[in-house]
Parts: structure tokens; C-alpha cells; sequence
């Protein structure tokens, strides 16, 4: 078999590989504050995520060209399968390392610090598209500050509304609103993360001149679409427990607050075809209804660590794929 054919044969394997696990990476992120209020069980939960993931995923296609395009230009690079491999490794790794500890990192950080080293190893920094890097630079760094003023805003207006309202009558009855909120996150999940291993797979594609533009082919978006449904089902209960419970502790009103406010950012970013990180909006989103409901209620210590995950994130990731590429070159 010709060596291009087999390195995109195995792109696409690693690219399912990677949308499966950010599947059960991810799906605390959209469930976690259901879950955490036990407006939903944790089974039905992730049944229903898994559902509403694989809507999403099929919904958009707009920020699977914006990886296929943005990051590197697909038609200057050479080795592209093998830079490409190098990346979903260098992402998978680092996506099991932190689901391993339960730390609520960012796949998208994984995926676009893990193809930037991978490409810069490959030929030199001159192959990034820089506009295009840092304005999805741009969008990872800055969403989360806007999740977090969402997040307190959302919940100083549920503040108001409720002001004169029995507090526990009020989130028995919000609780069962919460089963939606949980939907409409899933989706939203969906249209954002699963395009981005639909764009990798369109990048090997184009890179071993097996297709010339960057249209998202169908099969594509069905088979990344199914594969982070599957891995939606399978759960990740470890970073449940911390997005769900660690950061705060939730209540219903609070879970709607933060689930309607990140829903909003990440849907946003979706229609402007930017890849943002889910784990960091959502989280960020947890933090700022904290901050609206009592500084203090927001466990800091715990907030500090994953902010400090999502910083070496970038730089961790690009180095392993800058490595991995090196020892694959050795073999191709």
C-alpha cells in the first residue's frame, strides 16, 4: 500500500479515535450540573448527551474549514498525513493523561497546541497561517473571560427574579427546566468539538490530494458525528465529579444559569466558525455564577489548578507532537 494512502488511512482511525474520547472527555462538561442537582441520573444523562451531541455534530460545518484551513495551509504542506498523525497522538495522550486525574482540560488546546508543534516540527514556524492561528488563539483565551462575566450576569439576573420567591420551592421547580438546559448544552457541544476532528480528517485529505477543496464530505461528518456519540455514552464520571461538585456547589438555579450562559458562548463561537473550548466556557461559566452567588462558595484552590492545566496545555501538547513527529519520521 502506498505510504501516503496508509498514514491518511490512519489519520482518519486517529481522528475517530480522538472525537471518541473527547466524546467521554467531554460529556461531564455538558451534563455535569444536571447530574451534580440530580435533576437527571447520571445514565440518562449521558444517553441523552450522547443524543444531542450527535445533532450537533451533524447541524455545522463551519469551524470544521476554519481548522481545515486556519491553522496551517493544507496545500504547503508536505508530510501532511504524518504531521497530522503525530497531532491526534500528541492530543489523545494528553486527553487520557487528564481524564486519568480527572482534570477538566481542553481538548480543543490539545488538538491545536499538538498540530501547531507537529507542523513547526515538520518545517520550521514559517508553515503557520498566523492570522488564522491567532485568531483562534484569540477565541480560546478570550471565551473563557466572557464565560465567566455571562456566568455572573446570568446569575445576578436569576437573583432578581427569584428575589421574592421560596428558594427551595423555586429550584424543585427549576430542577426539571435543567433536563433542557442539559439538551441544548449537548448540542451546542456537538456543533463546536465534534467539527474539529471533521477538519483534521479534511486536512489529511487534502494534504494527500485526495480531495481539493475544503468542503466537509458527508461520511466525514457522519463518522465523526457517531464516533463522539459513542464516546458521549460510555461517560466521563470522573470529571463530573469535579466540574459538578468541586468547583462550587450547585444548585439547580445555578446549573441553569451556568448552563444557558455557556450554551450561548459556545453556539456564538459555533456561528462565527471558532473553535472555543467547551471545558474551559463551561467551567468558567460554573465560576462566574459562583462569583454572583458568594465569592466565597467558589473553591479557588480547585479553580486554580484547572486554570493552571488549561495554561501548560498549549505548550505541553505542542512538544509531545513536535517529538512524536520526530520518531514517526524515523519509521516513514
Amino acid at each position: 500500500m502506498d505510504t501516503v494512502l496508509l498514514l491518511t488511512i490512519l489519520v482518519v482511525i486517529f481522528a475517530l479515535a480522538f472525537d471518541f474520547i473527547n466524546g467521554f472527555h467531554d460529556t461531564a462538561n455538558a451534563i455535569a450540573t444536571s447530574v451534580s442537582t440530580r435533576a437527571l441520573k447520571p445514565r440518562p444523562a449521558i444517553i441523552m448527551a450522547a443524543t444531542m451531541n450527535f445533532v450537533g455534530a451533524l447541524t455545522f460545518t463551519g469551524v470544521a474549514k476554519t481548522i481545515s484551513k486556519d491553522i496551517v495551509d493544507p496545500f504547503a504542506l508536505e508530510n501532511g498525513a504524518l504531521v497530522i498523525l503525530a497531532a491526534l497522538i500528541s492530543a489523545i495522550l494528553w486527553n487520557l493523561i487528564t481524564w486519568y486525574f480527572g482534570i477538566p482540560s481542553s481538548s480543543s488546546h490539545a488538538l491545536i497546541g499538538s498540530l501547531a508543534g507537529a507542523a513547526i516540527s515538520a518545517a520550521g514556524f514559517g508553515i503557520l497561517n498566523y492570522g488564522g492561528f491567532v485568531k483562534i488563539l484569540q477565541a480560546l483565551l478570550i471565551s473563557p473571560f466572557v464565560a465567566i462575566a455571562g456566568g455572573f450576569l446570568m446569575m445576578s439576573l436569576f437573583k432578581v427574579l427569584l428575589k421574592n420567591r421560596n428558594l427551595f420551592k423555586a429550584n424543585k421547580r427549576i430542577r426539571y427546566l435543567q433536563i433542557g438546559t442539559a439538551a441544548l448544552q449537548s448540542f451546542t457541544h456537538g456543533t463546536n468539538d465534534a467539527q474539529k476532528a471533521m477538519g483534521i480528517i479534511t486536512l489529511a485529505l487534502i494534504a494527500a490530494n485526495l480531495q481539493s477543496t475544503d468542503d466537509i464530505q458527508m461520511w466525514v461528518r457522519i463518522a465523526a458525528a457517531t464516533s463522539m456519540a459513542i464516546g458521549t455514552s460510555i461517560g466521563g464520571y470522573k470529571i463530573i465529579k469535579t466540574v459538578g461538585g468541586k468547583i462550587m456547589k450547585i444548585r439547580p438555579v445555578n446549573g441553569i444559569a451556568a448552563d444557558l450562559s455557556s450554551a450561548a458562548i459556545i453556539f456564538g463561537a459555533t456561528l462565527i466558525h471558532l473553535p472555543v473550548s467547551t471545558t474551559h466556557v463551561i467551567s468558567s461559566a460554573i465560576m462566574g455564577v459562583g462569583t454572583a452567588q458568594r465569592v466565597k462558595g467558589v473553591k479557588w484552590g480547585v479553580a486554580k489548578n484547572i486554570v493552571l492545566t488549561w495554561i501548560i496545555t498549549l505548550p505541553v501538547s505542542a512538544t509531545i507532537a513536535a517529538i512524536t513527529y520526530q520518531l514517526l519520521n524515523l519509521f516513514f
